[in-house]
């Protein structure tokens, strides 16, 4: 019996077992559960497979190979039992699509930004690897997401780091908390060092597949930026991940095509 798993096989949270796959070895990871069937609608061709707690998964077909399509809720917990399960059932690329709120002020609502690494602001990660090891997306994924943004979104894409968080609320009402001396300053130092937007499941992602020594990646849009509005810019709110979306799907479809995944 493989560990989180019944004695038929099957993954207790994710509901899923080997034989669900097809082979499948790339996987799609939004957060929403709502979003699953609009990323399986944008590939070749899909079929419903579960739905257990946030996990809710279909079986895509992009350019002639099985990928999952698989939700993983909110926050590095339910990541990383997520990237564990499907690991043990045979997948070894995982490629996140999500929200994130921007930080740099050319990062603005409806930008595809593409995270090559995050800030390990959360507790997950912890209990896999020393805080001094890095959360890295793998080079691969990183630049098959690059080169489908900038196909697809050519004036309004980015690259580069993430600020990954456990606590919601404590990056959007960081005065209230008891604890607002640190958030207020780190965020300040995380903006100063570069970091692109802010979110919330990256670094498990990146820390638990380097666990692993298998693949992750990771493109989100930007539904809206507070710097931006605490300057006084213009400032838009966009909901619609259709874009994101579609730069995942296209990533996934170079990496298939061109084979990386077999070298």
């Amino acid at each position: 019996m493989a560990h989180g798993g019944n004695d038929n096989g099957v993954m207790y949270h994710t509901g899923l077992r080997e034989s669900d796959l097809k082979g499948a070895r790339y996987a799609i990871l939004p957060g929403d559960p709502f979003r699953v069937p609009k990323i399986a609608a944008l590939a070749d061709s899909s079929e419903e497979l579960t739905w257990s707690r946030e996990y809710r998964s279909e079986l895509a077909t992009i350019s002639g190979e099985p990928v999952l399509v698989i939700s993983h809720g909110i926050g590095g917990p339910s990541t990383a039992i997520a990237v564990e399960e499907l690991y043990q059932i045979g997948i070894r690329n995982f490629i996140r699509i999500g929200t994130s709120g921007g930080m740099q002020m050319d990062v603005k609502a409806g930008d595809v930004v593409v995270i090559n690494a995050a800030i390990r602001a959360e507790g997950t990660s912890r209990e896999y690897l020393p805080i001094e090891f890095p959360a890295v997306a793998d080079l691969d994924i990183t630049v098959a997401l690059r080169d489908a943004a900038k196909e697809l979104a050519p004036d309004s894409y980015h690259v580069g780091i993430a600020q990954c968080k456990d606590s919601y609320f404590g990056q959007h009402s960081p005065e209230r908390m008891p604890v607002s001396y640190d958030l207020l300053n780190k965020w300040q130092a995380w903006i100063r060092g570069g970091a692109l937007v802010s979110e919330m499941e990256s670094a498990a992602l990146f820390t638990v597949c380097s666990s692993l020594h298998c693949k992750a990646g990771a493109v989100m849009l930007c539904v809206w930026n507070q710097e931006r509005e605490a300057a006084g810019l213009p400032q838009d709110t966009e909901h619609d991940t259709e874009l994101a979306i579609r730069v995942a799907i296209e990533g996934v479809r170079r990496l298939i095509e061109s084979g990386a995944d077999r070298n």
